[in-house]
């Protein structure tokens, strides 16, 4: 079963009277199925956090469809939104403003009850501390107010808010990205042990690629708001498709300084020149670019592997078959 169906979604900004306007998704498909996590990955600008608010009904869209469980709520109003806040819900960037200073975390958590659920009282306290304790949290913390707690912490706070009315879906953006390293492995092994126990679907936003790798099922990799490259999680991370992938991958740091200097001396240069709109958005940084790159957008097309598509012109020379190689093709750089 489809749990979120995104078609042709695009997202545009108004830059004045005399400017264009600013194309911040551009014709985005992708989909997420019922227990899934799609891993969103690009850099920052790339259009992600756009994309999900989107799909929250937080930004309009311009064209293109959004389905949820099969209906399509692109056009939502205010009182089909509410409705949907009981079943789609959001985990945010940083924990520090995500939660009310003036309020307990037991009123914060019980507000989504008496909205939706209107409980009595004391099961309405049951549920907030049966939710704080399944997130990790100590038995006094509903009590206590959001400047009491690390940033870990009120992240696991922000999660259990998102799910107290025991959504289908969550919309993670850049849930770990404010959080220690450390941290944020605990924080999302939380969400894996979590996903298995209650059967969430995620669409988990974040700008680099390791952090998603184990937890999404797929991967989107977004560049100037237009997919690049998708695919199952392990392959997108061991063998990259597309220019723009792999230069995440050499951007992002690993412990081994021999390994490290050799990523930073693949890492691809970014220059100067604008990106030139008619062709492939990466062209201008691409060490592979062609006249057609700069001229003719390329189509995200299948690789080959099973439910993999990349939007690069030169893909099947950079990327040969096996037979291909056997027979003396090596790739083209």
């Amino acid at each position: 079963m489809t749990t979120l169906d995104v078609r042709d979604l695009t997202v545009e900004f108004r830059q004045g009277r005399s400017r264009p306007p600013l194309r911040a998704v551009d014709a985005v498909s992708l989909q997420i199925g019922a227990g899934e996590t799609l891993g969103l990955v690009g850099e920052s600008g790339s259009g992600k956090s756009t994309l999900g608010r989107a799909i929250l009904g937080l930004t309009p869209a311009a064209s293109g469809s959004v389905h949820y469980e099969g209906k399509d709520i692109t056009r939502a109003g205010l009182r089909e939104r509410r409705a949907l806040s009981a079943t789609m819900q959001a985990v945010f960037q940083d924990p520090y403003s995500s939660l009310n200073p003036t309020r307990t975390i037991g009123q914060t958590l019980a507000e989504p009850l008496l909205v939706h659920r209107r409980l009595e009282r004391a099961e309405t306290v049951e549920q907030v501390r049966t939710m704080l304790d399944r997130v990790g949290m100590p038995g006094d913390t509903a009590e206590r107010y959001p400047s009491q707690f690390s940033g870990g912490q009120r992240q696991r706070i922000a999660i259990a808010r998102a799910l107290m009315l025991s959504p289908h879906l969550v919309i993670c953006d850049e849930p770990v990205s404010a959080l220690d390293l450390s941290i944020q492995a605990q924080v999302m092994n939380l969400l894996a042990d979590l996903q298995r126990e209650l059967g969430l679907s995620y669409l988990f936003i974040a700008h680099d690629l390791a952090v998603v790798r184990h937890l999404s099922h797929r991967i989107v990799v977004l560049y100037r708001g237009q997919v690049m490259e998708t695919g199952p999680a392990a392959r997108v991370y061991s063998r990259p498709g597309h220019p723009y992938t792999e230069a995440l991958l050499a951007a992002a740091p690993v412990p081994d300084p021999e390994q490290q200097r050799a990523r930073r001396t693949a890492r691809t240069a970014t220059t100067l020149a604008p990106p030139n709109t008619g062709g492939c958005p990466f062209a201008h940084r691409c060490p592979h670019t062609v006249d057609r790159c700069r001229t003719e957008r390329p189509a995200l097309r299948p690789t080959g592997d099973s439910g993999s598509a990349v939007a690069c012109h030169r893909f099947a020379e950079l990327h040969p078959s096996p037979a291909e190689t056997s027979n003396g093709k090596v790739p083209l750089v």
